[in-house]
């Protein structure tokens, strides 16, 4: 009985630094992922489960912004600033930093008005006159 605990112990530990390992620690290069149009987060549900949610990226002054509305990713990823952000077949363990100070969300605000032009004006009719601006950042 013994030995059996040990064995799924020992198993439970390489699960865990197996699924460690799949995500790069150090996020990626900013620059060589901005003309990236959409990436996938993934944040934690409430019930400890992953919801992966393809969004749009910019990034400003060498940092990596998303931006979201009134959603469910959004809500995990304030109750919960780990993500994983995935950008083709990498993934990127990060935290998800609300961005309060109205200089940088301005800046944010503009990059994706520029990157994304009209379906950026579009949309804002549905995100809100305050979206969540989200500054990606090492854990």
């Amino acid at each position: 009985m013994l030995v059996a605990r040990r064995w799924a112990l020992a198993f439970a530990c390489l699960v865990s630094l197996l699924a460690l390992d799949a995500a790069a620690v150090e996020p990626p290069d900013w620059s060589a992922v901005a003309d990236v149009d959409t990436v996938s987060v993934a944040t934690t549900n409430p019930d400890g489960t992953l919801r992966y949610t393809t969004v749009w990226l910019v990034v400003v002054d060498g940092r990596g912004y998303l931006r979201t509305g009134n959603t469910t990713w959004g809500a995990n990823a304030e109750r919960d600033p780990a993500v994983k952000l995935v950008i083709g077949e990498q993934e990127y363990a990060l935290r998800a930093d609300s961005v309060e100070a109205e200089d940088e969300r301005a800046r944010v605000m503009a990059a994706f008005n520029e990157k994304y032009g009209w379906s950026d004006t579009v949309l804002g009719w549905f995100r809100g006159a305050r979206p969540k601006i989200l500054r990606l950042a090492s854990l």
